[in-house]
């Protein structure tokens, strides 16, 4: 018996709408997996996909990125969907890099944004 996927949800601030609008039109698929998420962006999601189990561990710049950069490295990760503002300065950009390269190192499936996402759940058979 496999057991059931677990997506990862990051939302840069100016991307946070993206991902709610992201949740709301994928909510049927994401209600399959598991979903961890950063403190705020797991808040927004459960505020546009009330129905959805959302565990919600910190935000980001408090240790939020580094709870998922744990959860990947033991495996319990299957999908980061990260929405990636790239035209903000970000003061724990350290801390997002790491968990891309964790991503990278562990070898799995990651969109940095909603296009690239949006095909992952296609193939993910979640």
């Amino acid at each position: 018996m496999s057991r059931q996927k677990c997506i990862a949800l990051i939302a840069h601030d100016e991307k946070k709408d993206d991902m709610a609008a992201f949740a709301r039109q994928n909510e049927k698929v994401l209600a399959q997996a598991k979903i961890v998420a950063t403190g705020t962006t797991g808040g927004r999601v459960l505020e546009a996909c009330p129905g959805l189990d959302v565990t919600r561990l910190k935000s980001g710049p408090l240790g939020g990125d580094q709870q998922i950069g744990a959860l990947i490295a033991t495996g319990e990760v299957d999908l980061l969907i990260f929405f990636v503002d790239p035209l903000t300065p970000m003061p724990h950009d350290v801390d997002v890099k790491a968990l891309m390269r964790l991503a990278i190192v562990y070898d799995i499936p990651m969109a940095l944004n909603r296009a690239t996402a949006e095909h992952l759940l296609d193939f993910a058979a979640v």
